[in-house]
């Protein structure tokens, strides 16, 4: 066999792969493969199994395994515009977040390599070093406050050494090095998130059921205001076109005789000025007191108290049972 067939042989097997994993899932992860050694790759490959099914490849064989595979499946388009760079898909029928995470944790140390770009803002932390004297012209090339403390180095305040983003260079590489300071941690990326059909931020998976319902109620609530305001109907504002309705025939109704089993109760307590101030006190011991299980009130104590007085029939009959002995 060529080595030219031998090729052509692994490049259908790829697309063969490819095209398997796309139609059993419908759930995938796109995730960024910058500063990924093979070692580590394979670390997250057993981390990941049995959840999810990781594949890298070369971007143009993956795009080309989607562009053929679009007839059966045309949502795949959305994944086209994303296939830029090193980039790999993790497949699952799990919890995207729960693999999203699982995938983020699956980090390794690194030192700072002289020419990448930081991920991360990197800062010396002020305190004693374990550089001797003889380095401190190294420290003061680089505009590092010093003093010696003990026979070593002590740097006096913390150092924004690298910025974020900004190339790595040779003197923050090996003063990094001299102080055995391993600041980047690398480790797959989630770049998207592909989910039946549709494609999305990673961080939308942080999203709970409560934020979203927050949302919807807000946003229901705005269009209720905006209903009321401009007197175009609409269902959020139903329940509050009944409500004033309601509170239009309870005016009327207590202006007028006309009346209603819902009102008619309201209408005796006003109409009963001591049953009303006797309703509100009993309202007023309720909400100062709601663990309170008891709901007699004074007056009901009051009655209990007489009824335990003997009856004056009782002391009648003890009377005549002595005349008659």
């Amino acid at each position: 066999m060529t080595k030219d067939a031998d090729q052509s042989d692994r490049k259908q097997v790829y697309f063969a792969k490819l095209i398997d994993l796309l139609n059993r899932h419908h759930k995938i992860l796109l995730v960024g493969a910058d500063n990924v050694g093979s070692n580590h790759m394979q670390g997250i490959r057993r981390n990941l199994r049995g959840h999810a099914e990781l594949l890298m490849g070369k971007n143009t064989m993956i795009r080309k395994a989607i562009k053929g595979h679009l007839a059966q499946n045309p949502h795949l388009e959305v994944l086209l515009p994303h296939i830029v760079g090193n980039v790999g898909f993790v497949f699952t029928d799990g919890d995207l977040k729960t693999i999203r995470d699982q995938v983020k944790n699956n980090t390794l140390s690194a030192p700072a390599r002289v020419g990448s770009l930081a991920p991360i803002d990197v800062y010396l932390p002020a305190g004693n070093t374990s550089l001797d004297p003889s380095q401190t012209n190294f420290m003061q090339a680089l505009n590092i406050a010093t003093r010696i403390n003990k026979g070593q180095i002590e740097i006096i305040n913390q150092v924004h050494l690298i910025k974020k983003g900004e190339k790595v260079g040779g003197s923050e590489a090996a003063i990094l090095q001299k102080l055995d300071i391993k600041p980047f941690f690398y480790g797959l990326l989630p770049v998207m998130v592909y989910e039946h059909g549709m494609i999305f931020n990673p961080e939308l998976l942080d999203i709970t059921d409560d934020q979203i319902l927050d949302k919807f109620r807000h946003g229901v609530s705005r269009v209720a205001a905006l209903s009321l305001k401009t007197n175009l109907p609409t269902l959020a504002a139903v329940p509050h076109y009944l409500a004033r309705a309601y509170q239009n025939i309870a005016a009327i109704s207590l202006a007028t005789e006309y009346t209603f089993p819902r009102i008619a109760t309201l209408k005796e307590l006003l109409s009963n000025p001591e049953a009303m101030a006797a309703a509100a006190a009993e309202i007023l011991a309720n909400i100062s007191s709601p663990h309170t299980t008891s709901t007699t009130t004074p007056v009901e104590t009051k009655k209990e108290e007489k009824k335990e007085e003997p009856p004056a029939e009782e002391e009648d009959d003890a009377g005549f049972g002595d005349l008659f002995g």
